[in-house]
């Protein structure tokens, strides 16, 4: 198995209000260079971004994630993840590639169908529509197979011999970067996707979300998720360990500046919540506020937590760079170690 890994999961939300120390989208981008390479210096395994469209929001990863590769040497950057209604495939693998190339191999892409989002059938607005007898959920599917086909290095273009050197046959997107093909995860909201994903060969990202519930505690249900992951990806006989993420708020309250922003949280968001989304029954995962030593020892009791090897904290991110720094470094002296966890070393 893998090592313990604990990343950052930062939404990139920017607004010009009281109290936002992130009031424009460039300083959202650039802070979220910093802040990763914070947690590289504080020994934090990986930087992940969320994307989401037609929202103050990070929307175009590559353009972070490369520029967080130029300034960093070990730690993981990745998606949490790409709505892949919205991608063209081929020009995405291309992207990848190169972001995954400038990283020397650190790249680590959730893809999935979505979430709900403020727009009204937005992909189509980037011009994707489902073929005939597909959905949305269809059509995302069918975006993510040419893009890992593209990765992998099939030919997805007839040559033209006229300009391609005489060559005949179909083209592959250039350039490539061997090993991209096993670091693709599916952000899977459901036991069923998950198995959907083992028997694919994608990694598992699994969120504080799923969208549905059997009444046990949100913790336990994502476990048995993870379970039948594993179980079916042992079934597809694949070639190569995966690899499996959750995601947790976990705020420390160490001091008075924590304590104003958050106190009030730590009793409201400390259970389970269960309510509709898009139309389904959904859990939502309670949030790990309070005294460092509390957190350390309900996280190492949190099932899933445990059956992890990637554990993604979900960042405060308008609070600033210097903030959440902190928050990283809180979790990392007080709270990481009762999960197994153990700093990463710079240049390993």
């Amino acid at each position: 198995m893998h090592k313990k890994r604990i990343g950052f999961l930062s939404f990139g939300h920017w607004a010009r209000v009281p109290g936002s120390r992130v009031p424009t989208a460039g300083e959202a981008l650039k802070q979220g260079i910093e802040l990763a390479v914070a947690a590289e210096e504080a020994g934090i395994d990986g930087a992940f971004f969320r994307v989401h469209h037609f929202a103050r929001q990070q929307a175009s990863p590559f353009p972070l994630l490369s520029a967080i590769a130029a300034r960093t040497s070990r730690i993981e950057i990745g998606t949490g993840v790409i709505d892949m209604r919205y991608e063209n495939p081929l020009y995405m693998a291309e992207e990848a590639a190169a972001a995954d190339l400038i990283s020397d191999g650190r790249l680590q892409l959730g893809v999935s169908r979505g979430s709900p989002e403020p727009a009204l059938n937005g992909a189509a607005n980037f011009g994707y529509v489902p073929a005939d007898g597909e959905d949305s959920s269809d059509m995302a599917r069918r975006h993510t197979a040419l893009f890992r086909k593209a990765i992998a290095g099939h030919g997805v273009a007839q040559a033209d011999p006229h300009y391609a050197g005489g060559a005949t046959g179909l083209l592959p997107i250039q350039p490539q970067s061997p090993g991209l093909p096993q670091r693709i995860w599916w952000g899977a909201g459901t036991r069923k996707t998950a198995v959907w994903a083992a028997e694919q060969g994608m990694n598992l990202m699994s969120s504080t979300l799923l969208t549905e519930d059997t009444g046990v505690p949100f913790d336990q249900l994502q476990a048995e998720q993870i379970r039948m992951f594993r179980e079916a990806w042992a079934s597809a006989g694949h070639d190569f360990e995966p690899r499996v993420s959750v995601s947790r708020s976990v705020i420390p309250i160490v001091d008075a500046e924590d304590n104003h922003y958050f106190g009030l949280r730590a009793q409201a968001d400390r259970e389970d919540q269960v309510g509709i989304l898009d139309g389904a029954l959904s859990r939502f995962g309670k949030s790990y506020i309070g005294e460092p030593e509390q957190l350390a020892e309900e996280l190492a009791q949190d099932a899933a937590v445990q059956s992890a090897d990637t554990l993604l904290l979900t960042v405060p991110n308008q609070l600033g760079v210097e903030y959440n720094a902190r928050l990283l470094s809180n979790v990392a002296k007080h709270i990481a170690p009762a999960i197994g966890w153990t700093p990463a070393v710079m240049g390993a």
